[in-house]
């Protein structure tokens, strides 16, 4: 925005300044060529008469001097042939020579006398040379210079609240506090930071009042849970089983709600640890508890995120494909710099139009299949993902679904073991 502003006030300014200039060259005069002719046609035929009738005695001043020579320098033959012409037409055989010499800046009428010397005029008119070409180009140099800087100077005090307002919300996450902004600096600035401290601290206050409410229902409701298990030991085996389920069922429910908070509040930096063992590790713990899933390939790499987390992420994933695509085959390998976990399943899909809901809490592709869980396992999983700086995509195939993690690599399993 900063530098779409610049650039929109700076060429404004400089467009109305070459329109102005263009105008101002159009209607200026141009000057009388044929007058500046007829004049130094006058005054040089003068002092030719002048130098004849005193013998030569001319005093060297302002408007003329006798030499022994011509003055050097190029001839300048436009104006020599424009002079020549108008004295020609007043009847008068003086030839004069107009140059223009290095150690000056303006050219110069040699007239020759009938002895063999010569008077010397200035004509006057500055040469265009080009040093004034150059001085046009550096004066159009610095009004540009001098309009940016101002420009940059102005717009970047004006779009300051913004510029802050975009770092601080860059900066704000719920698994982290966020310092105060120093409210220092003018007054736009300074009420930017107000407001934005102000938000900070309600955010910090509402994402505290949900943990605690969350956490706080959790644990009120493993009390009547617990007096419900006591009680079911008096109904009959084929009831006890069935009340034991549902119980089973609410205390997963409530003890996944109280996971997802957690996860949106924890920091997700970890440490370095190697996610092919990681993935072994969770295929082998699932397939001892009678889960489909199998690992056909595992590329050494490194990430860092929290284990625990991470191990919980997985186990989701993993149980997901199981459970609802019939078998996992998993997969862990090294792309352009990230680690990737490759999940298939052979599973229905999911509906291409419910895909984008997969991630929200409780949400199920079917509610009436009757599916064991709370429907927090991808919310939970993803939010795992995401505070570890990765990505969770889930795409149907031809058959089944395939459900991609992609983690930013810091090395290889190799790396891990040397800084072991």
């Amino acid at each position: 925005m900063r530098a779409k502003l610049t650039a929109l006030l700076v060429g404004s300014v400089l467009g109305v300044l070459l329109i102005a200039t263009g105008l101002s060259m159009l209607f200026l005069k141009q000057p009388n060529f044929a007058r500046v002719d007829e004049a130094a046609a006058t005054q040089i035929s003068m002092l030719v008469d002048l130098a004849t009738r005193t013998q030569g005695s001319l005093e060297e001043g302002l408007y003329g001097r006798i030499a022994d020579a011509p003055a050097g320098g190029p001839q300048v033959r436009p104006m020599t042939d424009a002079i020549n012409g108008v004295l020609t037409r007043r009847g008068h055989k003086l030839h004069v020579v107009v140059s223009n010499p290095a150690d000056f800046d303006w050219p110069v009428i040699s007239a020759p006398l009938a002895d063999g010397r010569w008077v010397i005029m200035p004509l006057g008119i500055p040469m265009p040379g080009p040093q004034r070409s150059w001085a046009l180009v550096g004066w159009i140099l610095l009004v540009a210079v001098g309009v940016t800087l101002v420009m940059v100077f102005a717009v970047r005090r004006f779009t300051e609240p913004l510029a802050l307002l975009q770092r601080t919300a860059d900066a704000i996450t719920p698994c982290s506090g966020l310092h105060p902004v120093a409210e220092k600096g003018p007054a736009e600035v300074r009420a930017a930071a107000r407001a934005i401290n102000q938000l900070a601290a309600r955010l910090h206050q509402v994402m505290e009042s949900r943990m605690r409410l969350v956490a706080a229902a959790g644990h009120d409701l493993r009390t009547p849970m617990t007096r419900m298990r006591l009680r079911a030991e008096f109904l009959g085996e084929e009831e006890r089983a069935a009340f034991i389920d549902d119980l089973d069922e609410l205390d997963g429910i409530a003890d996944s709600a109280i996971r997802l908070v957690r996860e949106e509040v924890e920091d997700g930096r970890g440490e370095a640890l190697s996610l092919d063992a990681m993935v072994a590790d969770t295929v082998a713990e699932l397939r001892a508890i009678g889960y489909a899933v199998s690992l056909e390939r595992a590329s050494p790499v490194v990430i860092q995120a929290r284990p625990e987390a991470l191990r919980r992420a997985l186990r989701n994933l993993f149980i997901n494909a199981a459970t609802h695509g019939r078998q996992a085959r998993v997969r862990v390998e090294a792309v352009e710099g990230l680690g990737r976990v490759v999940i298939e399943d052979v599973g229905p899909g999911i509906p291409e139009e419910l895909l984008p809901q997969v991630f929200e809490p409780f949400f199920r592709v079917d509610p009436a299949r009757g599916a064991p869980g709370a429907g927090l396992g991808l919310a939970i999983a993803e939010q795992i993902v995401t505070r570890s700086g990765g990505s969770l995509i889930l795409e149907n195939m031809a058959v089944g679904l395939r459900q991609r993690v992609d983690f930013p690599a810091i090395g290889s399993g190799a790396d891990l073991s040397e800084a072991g």
